[in-house]
């Protein structure tokens, strides 16, 4: 995975306690336990830590990492993100 991967750990072990061994690329928000509020709070923080626009409502609590990843890549690079990414 990319160097994106290890914000989205950091993030959710640091700001959401989420265990790291738990936090895996085919993990998503719903089995993280993240429920809506926190999924709309990870939005915020990892706009602020990337600079990435990620809107909370395409992020969806069945977003894999993976998905979540690739999505915050390709906006990162200025891209076109692929639209199903986030989902």
């Amino acid at each position: 995975m990319s160097a994106i991967h290890p914000t989205i750990t950091e993030v959710l072990s640091r700001t959401f306690r989420v265990p790291v061994a738990e936090i895996l690329p085919e993990s998503t928000m719903d089995s993280l336990d993240m429920d809506s509020l926190a999924v709309a709070e990870f939005a915020v923080v990892m706009r602020e830590a990337l600079g990435v626009e990620l809107d909370p409502d395409t992020l969806h609590r069945d977003t894999s990492l993976a998905g979540l990843t690739e999505f915050l890549r390709a906006a990162a690079a200025g891209g076109e993100a692929p639209a199903s990414a986030a989902r």
